[in-house]
């Protein structure tokens, strides 16, 4: 695991941005992971710049998304695939047929489970953007989680379904369930980075890096998997001992 520690997240964004346009240039079809909320979306800003300024071509990349909320349909402003649309696809030149997002409406169920299929028959994912969770959850596999889940329907646990209060109008239109790709599903990824700025990310990094293997922490799995880096400020770093 390598930890990589910069001065703020902004530089996070730089840094991890940049990790994604050389492994465009390097392979113009590579297969990417992406992730929503606040973590990413300066990484995505850095990608959309760079394809202002330097055109890199996006019209073979294709990515498949770790989660979505049930109940939203896709042009719902606080659904995900919305959320990617506006904060990535809709300013690269990326083909919208080639982006994936799990559906959280229609026959969700049967969807989800083809999901982890689906991006098998593509190739598998070469590069998982990875944001965590302040009690750890990758994804929205929340503690304790089952190490060995695929992509399906997961229950928000109250904490998470109170940090999401804050997007929606009422309490009441807050989702309850989501999908999510399982951990094994995440660990398919042939390289993962994750993603963590503040200081409320601080115990999950202490975790991640630096405890036992754990359930009770779902971001320990990555310690299992063979290429993982972590980039962080110093404010989510400022509880490892090792820096």
């Amino acid at each position: 695991m390598k930890v990589i520690i910069v001065d703020d997240k902004v530089a996070i964004g730089q840094t991890v941005g940049q990790m994604f346009v050389d492994a465009v240039k390097n392979n113009p079809k590579v297969i990417f992971g992406l992730a929503t909320g606040s973590s990413p979306e300066l990484t995505y800003q850095y990608l959309i710049e760079d394809y202002q300024a330097n055109h890199t071509d996006w019209s073979n990349v294709k990515t498949f998304n770790l989660d979505e909320y049930i109940g939203l349909e896709p042009t719902h402003s606080q659904s995900y695939r919305y959320f990617m649309n506006e904060k990535l696809f809709n300013h690269i030149n990326i083909k919208k047929e080639n982006t994936y997002v799990p559906s959280g409406v229609g026959d969700y169920v049967a969807l989800a489970k083809q999901y982890d299929e689906k991006i098998a028959m593509a190739g598998g994912i070469d590069l998982q953007l990875l944001g965590v969770g302040t009690n750890g959850h990758i994804g929205f596999n929340e503690p304790p989680a089952d190490f060995d889940s695929l992509t399906g329907v997961v229950d928000l646990v109250e904490a998470t379904f109170q940090a999401n209060a804050r997007f929606f109008d009422s309490i009441n239109d807050v989702p309850k369930q989501a999908v999510s790709m399982g951990i094994k599903s995440i660990l398919n990824a042939r390289k993962i980075v994750l993603i963590a700025d503040g200081e409320g990310k601080a115990q999950a990094i202490k975790h991640l890096v630096e405890g036992e293997i754990s359930n009770l922490w779902p971001c320990t799995a990555l310690q299992t998997h063979q290429d993982v880096t972590i980039v962080i400020d110093q404010k989510a770093a400022s509880l490892l001992t090792k820096q």
